[in-house]
């Protein structure tokens, strides 16, 4: 009988380790920022390694933005004319070069928020700006942010610093979160979520750790006539509660209680009058006014739009001294864990922009249509648009 006890027993001990790892599982990484610091003080940048402080901030309320794009020259002419263009897919993704971005005046960063805007998101390399010329700049977009549960340098004063840290101590583990839900756009929880937010790499792998984005704008233009109709009569939630229970569950303090905010599901930016879908799997948790079943198959559709198509996609392989700036009113993001054990190290600044609004607001507001950006660039390009009942549609043929 002994060998039946053994097994008996060791049954236990299975089951109890099973028991032990689902629970670790239960702490989504996306929701539970780790420190990950293997303590090497020799580090160049250890005075920006992560750091959660014990201290509770106050509620935000709405603050005046008034976007800087719309103060801009439509040709970005002071912009452009020092630095070689190059933009990197049809719909989202610019790289600029020969610009020092601590050089630019007041001119050119209005040119740079408007050129953002149209573009989704506008890359710098070899930009030796360092993390408090860098929120200078920021603040020229709009008041920054403090992100309430995501690590901020340990270099005091930096509280509106959001620190993007791996290294050898944090392993990703696949089995506790899928790519879907690594696409975001930050805090769209907040009252006023982000604008012409900015991230810095000071330090990354030779290659990997890479970070792509995903239009807004083409995501909308991509919609058949009646759905974009009843997208634009809808509003959504966006949650901060899963992002703070995951910091509690990391053993983190949460320095300001999480918030939930309605925002329309179709939003128009304020400096181009183009239309953006904005939803995004992180923080979106379910479409107001409608059965559960067709909220989660709307989201569902849309997630995986954003998450897989590639016509809507930009990605950036990072080196030291790079920036992107890109506008999180119009594009959502992701990163790649495929660097492991070596160290990916970036600064943010993320300034508040106004409060998302709806097509039907924008069009009150302004007395001016809000527009399909697509159906934008074509009409200045000269090309005719095959028409249908319901607007803009026809097959399109693809061969590769």
């Amino acid at each position: 009988m002994a060998p039946v006890a053994t097994n008996e027993s060791n049954q236990r001990d299975t089951l109890k380790n099973l028991k032990s790892n689902i629970d670790t599982r239960l702490i989504n990484p996306f929701y539970s920022p780790s420190s990950g610091d293997d303590d090497d003080q020799s580090y160049q940048y250890a005075k920006y390694k992560p750091y959660f402080p014990a201290v509770d901030w106050e509620p935000l309320g709405e603050v005046e933005v008034i976007d800087r794009g719309l103060s801009a020259d439509p040709a970005k002419k002071s912009l452009l004319a020092v630095g070689k263009v190059k933009h990197l897919t049809p719909a989202i993704g610019t790289e600029i070069m020969g610009i020092d971005l601590r050089q630019l005046s007041s001119t050119q960063k209005d040119e740079l928020a408007l050129l953002v805007a149209e573009r989704g998101v506008v890359f710098f390399r070899d930009q030796e700006i360092d993390i408090h010329e860098q929120l200078d700049l920021a603040r020229h977009f709009g008041p920054l942010h403090k992100h309430a549960t995501t690590p901020i340098p340990k270099e005091p004063g930096l509280e509106e610093v959001h620190v993007v840290y791996n290294d050898a101590a944090r392993r990703p583990d696949a089995s506790a979160f899928s790519k879907l839900e690594l696409w975001h756009s930050d805090v769209t929880y907040e009252i006023q979520p982000p604008s012409t937010t900015s991230l810095k790499v000071i330090t990354g792998p030779e290659y990997g750790g890479d970070t792509l984005w995903s239009s807004g704008y083409a995501l909308y233009s991509s919609l058949s006539h009646g759905l974009q109709t009843y997208l634009e009569g809808l509003t959504a939630l966006h949650s901060a509660v899963a992002q703070a229970d995951g910091a509690r569950a990391a053993g983190l303090h949460v320095r300001r209680e999480p918030v939930e905010s309605i925002h329309p599901v179709v939003r128009v930016h304020p400096a181009t009058g183009w239309k953006s879908v904005y939803v995004n799997p992180g923080f979106t948790r379910r479409i107001i006014g409608v059965p559960k079943v067709e909220s989660d198959t709307i989201l569902n559709f849309l997630f995986r739009q954003i998450s897989e198509n590639p016509d809507f996609q930009v990605r950036f392989q990072w080196e030291p001294n790079s920036i992107a700036f890109w506008d999180n009113r119009i594009v959502t993001h992701s990163a790649t864990f495929d660097f492991w054990p070596q160290t990916r190290h970036a600064l943010r600044a993320t300034p508040h922009g106004e409060k998302p609004e709806s097509v039907g607001d924008y069009e009150r507001r302004t007395g001016k249509a809000a527009k399909d950006r697509q159906i934008e660039i074509w009409k200045e390009q000269g090309v005719e648009l095959p028409k249908s009942k319901n607007g803009v549609s026809g097959p399109r043929g693809y061969n590769d």
